[in-house]
């Protein structure tokens, strides 16, 4: 769910789900005759990804890593070493009631019960709250999915907020700085380990630095070859896979000094490398109309002989929110800077998309008389569509499904929730076949 487009009534207490409650009851989601229709291409090839940060250009960002690196304060931990060493452990199986149907043969796992009960609710420490999710994509000529040299994983981003409950703006603190998760899902329990995201700083003295990437509502992710993309409103941030950094003291303070690292009791950290924005200046971004689209899920399409990431936006409580193609570059694995094709989808309050090349996979708000669960925890529906035509309830899904991600080795349908139990839980990752 994008921050500050949207507010997470629904965390901390019965007041607060009771209000969810009626403002759903309140709300009539589109009607399902209404097309998953083709926005104008003229308006389309005004949307534009403007690079604000090169990782090879003269802004210095790859000084920026080195220079870190050239301290000695961080040592290098590559990707599979990381999947395949400790880490945090899972629950085996879906722990909570989803509302997936079995029809679909639905499988997946929960969070360890500290992340599965983390609150940016709590006055005091605050909490960190899931978000995107992606499977590893290769990005060489021989495409694959779901695994990283050979081990079956996933990625997954978390914001970080404190007292969002607050009656006083002035004590709400949303997402303060975010991480990144990277999942081994070999056996049921699956094993994880989370890496802050940092931007790499060159100092005027050459001696290197970092800082939390503030601001950063972590709104989606798709994990290619050895980049991770992550949408944040207008903004797509690049973080580089082959600089995980392990951090030698697990402190408050985040940064460098002298030969010191650390980063929020984090282990592992990893660092920006490029950003891209779908505005000028600092203006925002405009969700359902105009040509500077917000990013606020991501996924990978890998169909039509050219890769592409697909953003979408979430309007609260309406629909219109628009499914954006951007394609990839096949030679530098970055984005090409404009897009290819969109879409507004009827789907209320939508959450994710993700396609297979011929079925749009939309999370959402259900119709009326769809979904189901209880009047505090409504269901989210995943809603399947083609282009131009009208989506139809695929699934009801788990409260506040967020990004999707489709499998083409296995034909299945991935998901994340971010609903805030700080009681009992109840997120979980999810796969559904498809249909």
């Amino acid at each position: 769910m994008a921050y500050p487009w949207s507010t997470r009534l629904a965390a901390a207490g019965s007041t607060a789900a009771t209000a969810v409650a009626l403002m759903l009851a309140a709300a009539q989601p589109a009607s399902a005759a209404m097309p998953f229709g083709e926005v104008d291409p003229d308006t389309v090839a005004q949307f534009r990804l403007h690079q604000v940060v090169s990782q090879d250009g003269a802004d210095g960002t790859d000084a920026a890593v080195a220079a870190v690196e050239r301290t000695g304060a961080v040592g290098h931990v590559d990707v599979r070493t990381l999947l395949t060493t400790g880490g945090h452990t899972g629950i085996a199986g879906l722990c909570h009631d989803t509302g997936l149907s079995a029809s679909l043969k639905p499988g997946g796992y929960c969070w360890k019960k500290e992340d599965d009960r983390s609150s940016s609710w709590n006055p005091t420490d605050g909490g960190w709250t899931p978000q995107g999710l992606s499977l590893p994509y290769s990005d060489s000529g021989t495409p694959s999915d779901g695994t990283w040299q050979g081990i079956p994983a996933q990625a997954a981003t978390w914001h970080h907020g404190t007292d969002l409950g607050n009656p006083d703006p002035a004590k709400r603190r949303g997402d303060e700085y975010a991480r990144l998760t990277l999942v081994n899902t070999t056996n049921a329990a699956p094993t994880y380990h989370h890496l802050l995201l940092v931007q790499p700083v060159r100092n005027a003295d050459g001696t290197g630095d970092f800082r939390v990437v503030a601001g950063n509502h972590v709104d989606g992710v798709v994990w290619y070859g050895d980049r991770a993309f992550v949408a944040n409103g207008r903004y797509l941030q690049v973080y580089d896979l082959r600089h995980i950094w392990k951090l030698n003291r697990q402190g408050k303070e985040v940064g460098v000094d002298g030969t010191t690292s650390s980063g929020l009791w984090h282990n592992y950290a990893v660092p920006m490398v490029a950003m891209y924005q779908t505005t000028t200046g600092g203006t925002p971004c405009s969700v359902t109309s105009g040509t500077t689209p917000c990013l606020n899920s991501l996924s990978l399409d890998r169909t039509g002989g050219q890769d592409a990431l697909v953003s979408a936006e979430y309007k609260k409580d309406a629909a219109g929110g628009r499914v954006v193609r951007w394609p990839l570059d096949a030679t530098t694995k970055l984005p090409q800077g404009h897009a290819s094709v969109a879409y507004s989808s009827p789907v209320w309050s939508m959450q994710g998309a993700a396609t297979d090349g011929t079925n749009w996979y939309l999370a959402g708000t259900c119709p009326t008389g769809a979904g189901g669960g209880t009047p505090a925890d409504p269901y989210s529906c995943v809603h399947r569509a083609r282009a131009n035509a009208a989506p139809h309830v695929m699934t009801s899904a788990p409260v506040y499904t967020q990004n999707l991600a489709y499998s083409w080795s296995t034909d299945r349908l991935w998901g994340i929730n971010e609903r805030i139990n700080s009681t009992e839980g109840r997120r979980v990752v999810f796969s559904v076949s498809t249909p």
